[in-house]
């Protein structure tokens, strides 16, 4: 449960202490161990405060998945300021807003990033010195001090802070504090099967809470973990096989193209203990396949940026597509023992009834304190009580279980009737000849929206609208149905794998069709 001593400037020095020789973080061939991660990160914190940088002040990183980004990390802590991992496929003056609204004064860029740096820290007008990772960054880090003050900062002191809406609108810097990772050491992982000995392998990119978090969550355990630069699945695959991988956290589709991949199934998985997932629900066509692949407990997980990760697991055995629960399968699962969840009408706030349809509102010590410089936002993400409204629609069944129908932004309304995208989804990603599917409302002007299915079929297979919407239809009411199937070579996806739905939204609104 929460700790209420924990302090994230604490992980690299006790571990230093108990297993300094331990291997820390790895990437390609690069290992440190714990002992040269703690003094590296002293480094870098006496290195940011030579050039002015004092608590409270913000750093960030532009750069694909990096050890620097780790030990920037724990750097900018140990100097009480925040980092701010950069998302590296933003456009320049979407960075240049994101370094805007942060106020950070000072950034770090991988060798490919370096011009994009330059240009946006003019732009962007904070910026008073940038480092490009490598020899730059290694004579800035082997200038400095190796001598550690001991800085921990207080449960309250914001440690880092992830961006979110950088595509749309103004972006929002979600605020990360010690007290908020408080359950990082006591929490869900060692369900997973996570311990001091684990390989875990961070393969998001970590400027998403998915793969910062796992990254924090091994660390935090003392464990090795391995970090991906860039998903590409059969090196991925590799990596799990060659770095004898024990734990690790994907997202469905990237679990998908691992299982696809030739000869994948008759891999040596012996050391993998679980795999972590989330971002959407995994099917039951998804989960089979994964199984007879891996052949290791699946975990699946919900949360958001703003709840530090995850507030919600359905369990290993509860992933049974084939048994008396496999309704469970359209679960996300089960609070963890320090959330709290309510289900409420998103337009009057009522509590909604078990099995009824709401906004899915949590409070917990996991719940950020609100956005950078944002109180507006703020005071709409958080409400007086300590609620955290998600923007998620769910359900809570009489066990307790939580299941998300979608986001209030996805839910389409054909013929004055709500339909949540992502329950079409899995009923369609179940037929055996459908590879990706998502689901999105068209404009139409009898319905207002209609429900269009956007998929992607298995090479060689002959599948037709027809054929789909006839293998849905005992699974779904009538206004649930695609209204049109328009197949496609490939779906739109984010870096982690997600399907980016604003994407297919955005050409539906052109009047676009693949049919």
């Amino acid at each position: 449960m929460a700790n209420d001593d924990f302090r994230l400037a604490d992980v690299p020095r006790q571990h230093a202490r108990e297993r300094g020789d331990h291997p820390a973080l790895t990437l390609d061939d690069t290992t440190i161990t714990y002992r040269t991660l703690d003094e590296r990160t002293t480094r870098i914190a006496n290195a940011l405060r030579t050039d002015g940088v004092r608590p409270g002040d913000r750093i960030a990183v532009l750069d694909k998945g990096s050890i620097e980004i780790g030990e920037l990390l724990f750097g900018a802590v140990k100097a009480g300021a925040v980092l701010i991992p950069l998302n590296w496929r933003l456009a320049e003056p979407e960075l240049t807003a994101v370094l805007d609204d942060a106020g950070a004064t000072m950034l770090f860029a991988g060798e490919e990033f370096a011009p994009t740096a330059d240009r946006v820290a003019v732009a962007a007008g904070t910026v008073t010195k940038t480092v490009r990772l490598g020899k730059d960054y290694e004579e800035w880090l082997a200038a400095a001090s190796g001598e550690d003050d001991g800085y921990r900062g207080d449960p309250d002191t914001v440690v880092f802070q992830l961006y979110t809406s950088g595509t749309t609108g103004r972006p929002k810097g979600v605020l990360t504090t010690n007290r908020t990772l408080s359950v990082l050491e006591d929490g869900a992982a060692p369900s997973w099967g996570i311990d001091a000995d684990s390989v875990a392998l961070a393969a998001m990119p970590l400027f998403h809470i998915g793969g910062l978090g796992f990254l924090l969550v091994g660390l935090s355990f003392g464990a090795q973990v391995v970090i991906v630069r860039e998903l590409v699945p059969a090196a991925l695959l590799d990596l799990v096989v060659e770095r004898r991988v024990t734990n690790t956290f994907l997202v469905p589709s990237v679990i998908g193209m691992l299982c696809d991949l030739p000869g994948a199934a008759g891999r040596d998985y012996s050391a993998l203990r679980s795999i972590a997932y989330g971002a959407s629900p995994i099917t039951p066509a998804q989960l089979r396949r994964a199984l007879a692949t891996f052949g290791r407990p699946l975990f699946q997980l919900y949360g958001l940026t703003e709840t530090q990760g995850a507030i919600v697991q359905l369990d290993a055995e509860d992933h049974d597509p084939d048994g008396p629960r496999a309704h469970l399968m359209r679960a996300a699962g089960k609070p963890y023992p320090w959330v709290e969840l309510r289900i409420v009408d998103p337009a009057t706030g009522a509590e909604a009834s078990t099995g009824e349809a709401g906004e899915i509102l949590v409070r917990s010590v996991v719940n950020t304190p609100g956005y950078h410089n944002q109180p507006d936002a703020t005071s709409a993400l958080l409400d007086d009580d300590g609620w955290l409204h998600t923007g998620d629609i769910g359900r809570l069944d009489g066990e307790g279980y939580l299941t998300i129908s979608d986001r209030l932004k996805d839910m389409i309304i054909t013929g004055g009737e709500n339909v949540y995208p992502v329950e079409v989804e899995a009923v369609l990603a179940d037929h055996p000849d459908v590879a990706g599917v998502a689901v999105v409302g068209r404009a139409d002007p009898r319905w207002g929206e209609a429900v269009t299915a956007v998929v992607v079929p298995r090479p060689g297979s002959a599948l037709t609208a027809d054929d789909l919407i006839g293998f849905a239809r005992p699974r779904l009411a009538g206004y649930k149905l695609p209204k049109y199937v328009d197949f496609v070579e490939a779906l739109p996806l984010g870096p982690t794998g997600k399907v980016l739905k604003r994407e297919l939204r955005a050409e539906y609104r052109k009047g676009a069709t693949h049919r």
